[in-house]
């Protein structure tokens, strides 16, 4: 064990660290130079588009430090993004120490900040790294200062680097071996060992990730999951080196997989931990706790013939991502379709890309709702998070909705917008302090429902990019909130109906009603498109109907005539909108998920 470091990589979004990961794997020549390509840790398409890691990954590296001691370095790639927090928070957990990686010309961000908090409650030792020193717009000097003032970590132990040039590769590797400890531990205690990420494989079920703080496991042991008691035969152990490696056994402070049969991905829930079932531990690793969706949204397929083929795609789907969660529902719009809840706005895009990449479906997604409590008069307690199920505003007492406390840091010339869009969007704030020379940081109190819309879009352009934005739910408080409905020719469309602050109730309804307009094709006669409160109309477009000019026959002649072929087209064109339905083309539906035009 005195010979094992296991380090994970935390940044910012953008600040290089699949990069870092790729020298460092290229550097200990783990892989043959011919095969490699860029990201190599990142094995979805989406991944390497985006240049963001959504799943999380593990690989061992084998280092001859310059004290000619042989090591192995276990690097527990993690996640970027806020709406996969959790996942990063159990991946460090498996960790002793880690690379906090900063860009030597953006500074210090946001989920800098966060993920170093991250680290903090872990108790890692930390190496503060400056990325990207090659850039022409790299100033050195200000982010250590940064590193100094923000993070409150020692400027003078900053290693300076640029993982895509390769400069300061050697140096962070001698830094792992040499300030990060080794881990603790004993073979002879019962097996604790740690899940901290799975994967679904298509024949041999779920590889489960786990690092071992106490005991051994080998192939054949009986082990139990903690959580559900659940219990299964060992049938493979092994480490990763980009493909499974196989091994006899994996022991106190190693970083391996665990292959047993296990079903599907959410039966071996991320957090939970591992241990024999004829010597099992008395108390389980702290952390674990049940991942709870905070966004949710109705998937439909744009044809109804390809509704089995979606039942299969999200049945198949739902093996590597336990954290979606999904139901059957319906719309008298869209027909038949599913009720599903994300993490966040970007799980959000990334399970509808994903679905309509790699199992080919054309898919609608209606516009996205967060969780809410509504108290009845009876005291009874329900909660929504699908408009559908509103029940009748006369029966309910108070309604609450989900905050969160945003940390938003930007510089200082910004401040103004960035307070006017917050405020705009419910929010308080309750302070903010300069974290630097022309920097500032801000913290709100902001609903989440306002932040799931169009906030983070709208930080960006205010702040020209410079924005950067990090949240964590805080509670639920009293609100204001009603169900906005859209009519299309007096009949409702149940697939455009919101739950929105009264305040925002006729901005929002607007939006879609004219989105609609634009969108709705023209027919003979006029089609109201309305938004409403309980049958109260707050806003309205019309579409104007096409015309055929009934009096073109008519040269001079007396009124009466013409009067009469007026009075007969109006007749015709009631009796036309009686029974004329209007088709909404699938587009219309996608222009009001759309944000609104500044």
């Amino acid at each position: 064990m005195v010979n094992i470091r296991n380090f994970g990589i935390i940044a910012h979004i953008d600040h290089g660290k699949s990069t870092l990961a790729d020298r460092l794997i290229e550097r200990t020549g783990v892989i043959d130079p011919r095969l490699f390509k860029d990201q190599i840790l990142d094995t979805m398409d989406l991944e390497r588009e985006r240049g963001i890691t959504i799943k999380s990954q593990a690989i061992r590296l084998p280092y001859k430090a310059q004290n000619n001691k042989e090591y192995e370095l276990n690097l527990i790639d993690t996640p970027g993004h806020v709406d996969f927090s959790y996942e990063v928070s159990r991946a460090l957990a498996a960790c002793e120490g880690v690379l906090l990686l900063v860009d030597a010309s953006q500074g210090v961000e946001a989920q800098t900040i966060a993920n170093l908090y991250l680290a903090m409650e872990h108790d890692l030792a930390i190496i503060p790294i400056i990325n990207k020193i090659d850039l022409p717009s790299a100033d050195i000097d200000r982010v250590l200062n940064q590193i100094d003032s923000e993070l409150g970590l020692d400027p003078d132990e900053t290693i300076l680097c640029s993982a895509k040039e390769g400069i300061g590769i050697s140096e962070i590797l001698e830094a792992i071996v040499n300030r990060l400890p080794s881990p603790k531990g004993d073979d002879h205690n019962p097996l604790s060992a740690l899940i901290f990420d799975a994967q679904y494989d298509s024949f041999r079920g779920t590889i489960i990730f786990s690092r071992i703080f106490n005991g051994q496991v080998k192939a054949g042991d009986e082990i139990k999951l903690m959580s559900n008691n659940a219990r299964y035969t060992a049938e493979e152990v092994g480490y990763f080196r980009l493909k499974r490696i196989k091994c006899p056994s994996l022991s106190s402070g190693e970083v391996g997989y665990i292959i047993a049969g296990v079903k599907t991905v959410s039966d071996a829930r991320i957090g939970d931990t591992i241990t024999l079932a004829r010597h099992p531990v008395e108390n389980t690793l702290p952390g674990f706790r049940e991942v709870k969706p905070v966004v949710f949204s109705s998937i439909y397929p744009v044809s109804t013939e390809d509704y089995e083929d979606l039942i299969i795609a999200l049945e198949k789907y739902k093996l590597n991502d336990a954290a979606l969660v999904y139901e059957k529902d319906s719309s008298a719009a869209l027909g038949l379709g599913f009720r599903c809840g994300f993490l966040g706005l970007l799980h959000l895009e990334i399970v509808q890309e994903r679905l309509e990449r790699e199992y080919d479906l054309s898919l609608i997604m209606t516009v996205p709702t967060v969780q809410y409590f509504i108290f009845s008069k009876t005291g009874k307690k329900i909660t929504i998070d699908n408009p559908a199920l509103y029940p009748d505003p006369l029966t309910i007492e108070k309604i609450e909705e989900p905050f969160i406390k945003a940390i938003i840091i930007i510089p200082d010339q910004y401040m103004g917008a960035v307070m006017k869009l917050c405020l705009d969007r419910r929010g308080i704030n309750t302070g903010y302090h300069y974290i630097g020379s022309g920097r500032l940081e801000m913290t709100f109190e902001l609903p989440l429902a306002e932040v799931i819309y169009d906030f983070y879009d709208k930080l960006k352009s205010i702040t020209q990019g410079y924005g950067s934005f990090d949240y964590e739910i805080l509670d639920y408080r009293e609100s204001d909130i009603v169900k906005v409905d859209i009519l299309i020719n007096a009949e409702k469309v149940d697939a455009l109906s919101q739950l929105v602050h009264a305040d925002r109730a006729r901005d929002r309804a607007l939006h879609a009603c004219e989105k609609l307009k634009e969108e709705i094709p023209r027919q003979m006669f006029k089609i109201p498109i309305q938004g409403t409160i309980s049958n109260k109309v707050i806003a309205r477009a019309t579409i104007s109907p096409f015309r055929k000019d009934v009096l073109a026959k008519c040269y001079g002649g007396d009124i009466s005539r013409k009067r009469k072929l007026l009075e007969k087209q109006k007749k015709g064109k009631k009796r036309m909108k009686m029974v004329g339905s209007v088709g909404i083309p699938q587009k219309a539906f996608l222009a009001v998920l759309k944000t609104e035009s500044d």
